[in-house]
């Protein structure tokens, strides 16, 4: 007869807070703290992962791209590669332009991170020389906090408006947005932005004998106003101020710009004055599908929020803020459409999770009524209430969101929470049965007491287990964090209620009397009897034991080659079933941007087609508002006349049938064929289903020369188009474009006393624009005074070379007479990773097996096989950039392949450390090094249910796959401790060793096989998630299979492992502690 003294942690506890009254007080606050905690708590779709990034732009007018590469790029990577906490730099070198991306280590605070890196750049502003040409160097932090979660498009329903006016529109109704709590930043996308354009006519201005220059000279000369001063006078002040400056298109127009014949010359006399939109350099459209749709002019407003702001609040605020101006700044004609609204889709998902969290209860509060009664039901609903209320509470003061990932871990923890009260609860229902004359308030401590040691041991088992998974590096580690720490304090939470909070409710709600029976114990007895006999027969024993062990090996080793042999596909993460997709164009470098609006217009009137399509945003010369694909992608900086964007978005998945996958997989040959016909490449990309990749295949090219990197690119390119499967091929090699090289004659120049710049600057100026001056009026956004030829002019180079420069004589000199033109070609873009130059192939994978790894090792035959530009093998690396670059060619797989090496490493570190926490566990525990491995053998029981689960259902196994079997070995070691633990209890009683064994399946049977059901219950909620379907698989089969098995396998393995003991039947000696 155990007494308070003589108990155990567990047994106090229960005695402690049985009859005391601040037991319910505590149930209360537990109730509250959860309720306080989803009301404040932010909910997003996805956790919040710090990814800190910056491009730094370093402009170089003029430069190609190899003096950019030389003398900007290299030498910026080593000042760059100084900064602590850098995990790479990428350097891109362009024409006249430098852009380096420092990507930051996953976890390194934004706020650091981007100190560190002002701080470098400016205090080493010593590597770009003054008169070098660089203009300074501009840094654009860019994290997760800058995309977008809701974009809203403004489109012209009547004709006689255009994006000019939308932008008007847009511009006026950014500040209106701004002011919305946790706001961060408005961005209007695809106006073509307003000036005061001076299209310049070379005859008049050869007439007025004045140059390009002359203007350019006179409206800076002419933009000029400051306060002169006071003049005193008559005892009063008067404030002078000369001036003033240009503030409309009419200023602009009478400047006198020069004198000819004795008379002033007006800019108007020499050039046509327009006060409106800039040429075209991109277009935007939205195209709506109907009966009354089609495609009309548009703007897209792009808002991001603040860090730790609620999506789901600052979206409903801004759609209330939106409906208030319509009609008023928004005028009627003006069409608004959300387009993307992450805070709906973020509500959507955490509303639809939690009634599953809910259901996940009720199932499992039923399957307690049914086992053991309705007041036990009820005990152990409040009890996991309770627990999952509390936990919401931890996870929020820990500073996780309310997204997909924290409720799953809640939905999959559901299972795992309910187990100590279950054991609990199951063990007072035991008690009462074997003496249901004993009074509750002693009772109750002590079954409490008799499970208390090893529910802890089991608790802390499943804790070690997950725990070390939120220490996955990379971006899958704080992805996923939310699942091992939420779990972790839930497990600790239900823990604190089994022992605390469960006893007082027993007492308060289980009934005084109690009719005494067997049980189920008592009906599993003589089944369990028949069933061990075989194995325990002293003379047949032996044998079946061994069959037996044959017979698990056997199915493991079945389950083993499953994945070897294709039946179960490898995956980092299957595509989740969004309601979005984006359709990224390039046409080949020169191509003008209404060719490529051309053939955005071509694609969209085929998914106009599409039953699932419900409309459309296609941005031609322009990027679509970035997505955290886009953020890694640098999607943002897509711009010139030959890329071009269509977002497409989808009808709501519970609205259509075909998963947004399969309609991405769809559409794509379709899009394939009319990119083809204009020369364009496309590709199909989808929302990543976790932390996104550059592309899911890639292949970096590592080479002595940029020529010889080229040539094998093109070679390993037309493997990619060889192999069954891979699709959206490109590769950082762009196809050959033409150019005009106009040659200074620097001895003509010099002889007429021209210099080159004043050349070079009327030509920009002709051709390009130039901002010659900026006009100071009322508006949010400067208006440039720009100098340019009339768009008609510059199809051909005739008005482009009649233009005239001053000669030192005062003559005025054509630009023919100082040119030549030269034919070449566009530089190539330079591309330099962590200090290597470097060539890319990249590909995405849309075959059966639809897993990027599978092509890329499909590939490495056919790549082994080829000969490098200097005619020996290409050397292949999987996990670095080769130790010697200039030395051969090679190549490094990347994108997903890194990642998923990268967290399937760390996860099979994780599962590793977490069984070296279990075994010390349980040797502290029991005082034994081989009972721990007694009871951690079944682990590998859970493949044979695992990977043939994977295998029926034809899933792939993934990450989350991988979690759930890092789960299961903590669940099914605490099914081995209650087996173990009854085994010796009864022992020490003086049971027989044998009867205990048999016993114990028996009397354990029914609160294993409770939380089994509980926890399969709760993974069943998770099985219709396409990312997380892996997890379910992997708990349902895996608690299924190892369960049925660890009934039977661990009893056996103990007395295997310790009748030489127990030969004479006797308690345990000293022996048994090995």
């Amino acid at each position: 007869m155990r007494t308070p003294a003589s108990m155990g942690l567990a047994g106090r506890l229960a005695a402690f807070f049985l009859q005391n009254r601040i037991t319910p007080l505590i149930a209360l606050l537990l109730l509250l703290l959860g309720l306080f905690a989803v009301a404040v708590t932010p909910r997003e779709e996805e956790p919040q992962i710090n990814v800190t990034m910056a491009n730094v732009l370093v402009p170089f007018p003029g430069a190609s791209a190899e003096t950019v590469e030389s003398l900007v790029a290299q030498p910026a990577e080593q000042v760059l590669g100084q900064i602590s906490g850098v995990e790479h730099v990428f350097a891109l070198s362009r024409p006249g332009l430098a852009i380096l991306t420092v990507q930051f280590q996953v976890g390194v605070p934004r706020t650091d991170a981007l100190v560190r890196l002002y701080d470098t750049v400016h205090s080493h502003g010593d590597w770009l020389p003054p008169g070098l040409g660089t203009l300074p160097p501009l840094i654009k932090p860019k994290g997760i906090d800058d995309v977008p979660v809701v974009a809203v498009t403004l489109f012209a329903r009547d004709p006689q408006q255009g994006a000019y006016a939308l932008e008007r529109v847009a511009h006026s109704i950014e500040g209106d947005l701004q002011r919305v709590a946790g706001v961060r930043e408005v961005t209007t996308l695809g106006g073509p932005g307003r000036a005061i354009g001076i299209e310049l006519d070379p005859a008049r201005l050869k007439a007025a004998r004045l140059t390009v220059s002359d203007l350019r000279r006179a409206l800076q000369g002419a933009n000029a106003a400051l306060p002169a001063g006071e003049l005193i006078a008559n005892n009063r002040s008067l404030t002078v101020e000369t001036g003033p400056f240009l503030d409309s298109a009419r200023a602009v127009e009478k400047l006198v710009v020069g004198v000819h014949n004795g008379r002033p010359v007006y800019l108007d006399q020499v050039a046509r004055i327009t006060d409106g939109p800039e040429p075209a350099v991109r277009y935007v459209w939205h195209g709506i599908k109907g009966q009354n749709g089609g495609e009309y002019p548009a703007v897209t407003l792009a808002v991001t929020k603040k860090a730790g702001a609620n999506a789901v609040a600052v979206a409903d605020a801004l759609k209330a803020r939106l409906a208030s101006l319509s009609g008023t700044v928004i005028p009627d004609s003006v069409g608004v459409e959300v387009v993307r609204n992450y805070g709906e889709t973020a509500n959507d998902k955490a509303q639809t999770l939690i009634k599953k969290l809910a259901f996940a209860t009720a199932l499992v509060v039923a399957l307690v009524f049914f086992a053991l009664g309705r007041r036990e039901a009820a005990i152990v609903g409040v009890a996991v209430v309770l627990t999952l209320t509390a936990t919401l509470f931890a996870s929020w003061a820990w500073g996780f969101t309310l997204n997909r990932v924290s409720l799953f871990a809640l939905i999959f923890s559901i299972g795992i929470l309910v187990d100590d009260a279950i054991v609990v609860v199951e063990n007072i229902h035991r008690h009462r049965l074997l003496d249901p004359e004993a009074p509750l308030v002693t009772l109750i401590p002590r079954a409490v007491d008799e499970v208390g040691g090893p529910t802890i041991l089991a608790t802390f088992t499943v804790i070690a287990a997950l725990l070390p998974m939120a220490f996955v590096s990379g971006l899958m580690g704080p992805y996923m964090s939310p699942i091992p720490i939420n779990a972790s304090m839930g497990m600790l939470i239900s823990l604190g209620v089994a022992f605390v909070i469960t006893p007082w409710l027993a007492l308060k709600w289980l009934p005084r009397r109690f009719e005494a029976h067997a049980g189920m114990a008592g009906r599993l007895l003589p089944l369990t009897r028949r069933l061990f006999a075989p194995f325990l027969d002293d003379r047949t024993g032996t044998r079946a034991r061994r069959l037996l062990g044959f017979g698990v090996a056997g199915l493991i080793a079945v389950s083993l080659l499953l994945p070897v042999s294709g039946l179960v596909v490898l995956k980092m993460l299957p595509f989740d079933n969004k309601s979005e997709f984006q359709v990224v164009v390039d046409l080949p470098a020169g191509t003008p941007v209404e060719e490529t609006a051309a053939t955005l217009r071509e694609m969209s009137g085929w998914l106009a087609t599409q039953p699932e399509v419900v409309n459309w945003q296609a941005y031609a010369g322009t990027a679509a508002p970035i997505n955290f694909n886009g953020l890694v992608r640098q999607y943002g900086l897509r711009a010139g006349g030959e890329v071009g964007d269509i977002q497409v978005n989808l009808a709501d998945r519970h609205e259509r049938h075909a998963k947004s996958h399969d309609i991405a997989r769809r559409v794509r040959p379709a899009l394939e064929a009319i990119a083809a016909r204009h020369g364009a490449r496309v590709k199909v990309v989808e929302v990543p289903p976790g932390p996104p990749v550059l592309s899911p295949i890639v292949t970096e090219i590592y080479g002595p020369s940029a020529a010889g990197r080229d040539a094998l690119a093109g070679q390993i390119r037309r493997l990619f188009t060889q192999q069954d499967g891979v699709v959206d091929i490109d590769s950082t090699v762009n196809p050959p474009a033409a150019r005009s090289v106009l040659v200074v004659n620097q001895a003509e120049a010099a002889r007429r006393g021209v210099p080159q710049a004043e050349i070079v600057a009327t030509l920009a100026a002709a051709l390009n624009g130039d901002n010659a001056t900026w006009l100071h009026g009322a508006g949010k956004y400067p208006v440039p005074a720009q100098l340019r030829l009339p768009v008609s002019a510059r199809g051909n180079d005739e008005a482009l070379l009649a233009l005239t420069v001053r000669a030192a004589s005062g003559e005025l000199v054509p630009v023919r007479e100082l040119v030549t033109a030269e034919p070449g070609t566009v530089d190539q873009p330079r591309w330099r990773k962590d200090g290597l130059p470097l060539a890319m192939v990249v590909g995405d994978m849309a075959g059966q097996t639809d897993s990027p790894l599978y092509a890329m090792f499909g590939m490495r035959g056919a790549i082994s096989a080829l000969t490098a530009p200097d005619g020996g093998p290409v050397a292949e690396y999987f996990i670095r950039q080769p130790d010697d670059a200039w030395r051969g060619y090679a190549i490094k797989w990347d994108g997903e392949w890194q990642i998923t090496y990268e967290t399937f490493r760390d996860m099979g570190a994780a599962y590793a450390v977490g069984l070296v926490l279990i075994y010390l566990l349980v040797v502290a525990h029991f005082g034994s090094y081989l009972v721990p491995l007694v009871i951690m053998a079944p682990i590998p029981l859970t493949l044979i249910g695992v990977m043939p689960g994977h295998a029926l259902l034809g899933a792939p196994f993934t990450a989350t796959s991988m979690i759930g079997m890092i789960a299961l070995a903590g669940i099914i070691v605490r099914n081995s401790i209650l087996l173990v633990d009854f085994i010796r209890e009864e022992v020490a009683r003086g049971v027989p060793f044998k009867e205990a064994v048999v016993d114990s399946a028996a009397t354990r049977a029914q609160p294993i096989a409770l939380t089994a059901l509980a926890a399969m219950l709760g993974a069943l909620f998770i099985l219709d998630d396409p990312i997380f379907n892996g997890l379910a698989i992997s708990l349902i089969f895996g608690i299924l299979v190892s369960t049925v098995l660890t009934l039977l396998v661990i009893p056996l393995l103990y007395y295997i492992a310790f009748r030489s003991s127990h030969e004479g039947d006797h308690a345990p000696s000293q022996g048994e502690t090995a």
